[in-house]
């Protein structure tokens, strides 16, 4: 190994202080002392010969240095990663831990669906079910925690496919209108109605707010207007709209609860389909794509826990672009 390079130990640790923005928080997350992770840390910034991060009393800021430094840390521990599962498979054993990351709809309306059946399979064919774990943020976090190693399988709903990484479409969703139940429009009401309405919308990074503004886009050759106002999460704008402040234009998944409720009423787009794929991904191609994160996209592409089917099934050896 090249004699700058630190050791796995001390890139896991370097990784945990540059997402905690913490050297207590990333001792805890390391299961170590404070002070160990400190020394690690000065360590490595000597080995590298470069200052990595800012210490102050409220935490610690990374330089640009080291934003370099925990970007390459990053590949070469998502390669070591690679190799550990390789290995299991080489000796016929499977990673029993899982991270799987999906933006929200997903992880709130299908994941535990298709985590629920990836445990019938595995005990049904006499396996000791995979421990998963989820982690949950719009499409733009999921497709960077894929990037950075940090998830085994992304789930995203955005129809803007990231670059360089294996995908595989494994159902679709549909895309209505969620309004107050004294709002006038009842029924269906025109896509261009909508894109002059200012809504009550998710935040930039959202697939969901992606897949609309696409539609608007192609559709009417136009730009939604601005919204009422931007919310994080799916259940925040619901309760926005419950409340009467503006529409929304959400997932059928995800307003299903609030509409049977009565909270919100379900209104169609009208003469449009506004629809978006529902993407898996993960690092590398085809052939990287293995174990207990292959046989959940399998799954996911086979099961209809309530999104409908694309055209086109994922193959057995799962797509790749």
């Amino acid at each position: 190994m090249h004699r700058r390079v630190p050791d796995l130990v001390g890139l896991e640790m370097l990784d945990a202080v540059a997402r905690t923005g913490s050297m207590s928080a990333a001792a805890r997350e390391c299961r170590v002392s404070q002070q160990a992770i400190s020394t690690r840390i000065r360590a490595i910034e000597q080995l590298t010969g470069a200052r990595l991060f800012i210490r102050s009393p409220r935490g610690v800021r990374i330089t640009a240095d080291g934003e370099s430094v925990v970007a390459w840390a990053r590949d070469v521990l998502a390669a070591a990663a690679r190799m550990g599962a390789a290995l299991d498979l080489l000796h016929g054993t499977a990673a029993r831990t899982l991270v799987v990351g999906g933006s929200q709809t997903i992880a709130a309306r299908l994941l535990p669906g298709w985590m629920l059946r990836l445990r019938d399979a595995q005990a049904a064919s006499g396996r000791r079910p995979t421990t998963v774990r989820l982690r949950t943020g719009n499409s733009a976090e999921i497709v960077r925690l894929v990037r950075e190693g940090v998830l085994d399988v992304g789930f995203i709903e955005s129809p803007a496919l990231p670059a360089g990484l294996g995908t595989a479409t494994v159902a679709a969703d549909r895309l209505v209108v969620a309004v107050h139940p004294e709002h006038p429009w009842t029924g269906t009401v025109p896509l261009g109605e909508v894109a002059a309405t200012a809504l009550v919308a998710r935040e930039p990074g959202s697939g969901t707010r992606l897949a609309y503004e696409v539609a608007v886009r192609e559709q009417l050759a136009a730009e939604p207007v601005e919204p009422a106002l931007e919310l994080s999460t799916t259940v925040a704008v619901l309760q926005a709209v419950a409340g009467g402040l503006a529409p929304a234009v959400l997932s059928e998944l995800a307003v299903a609860d609030d509409v049977a409720l009565g909270r919100v009423r379900r209104v169609e787009i009208a003469g449009a389909t506004v629809t978006r794929p529902l993407t898996a991904l993960w690092r590398g191609g085809a052939g990287d794509l293995h174990g207990a994160a292959r046989e959940l996209v399998e799954l996911a592409a086979g099961a209809d826990p309530g999104a409908s089917r694309p055209e086109q099934d994922i193959p057995a050896a799962a797509g790749e672009s």
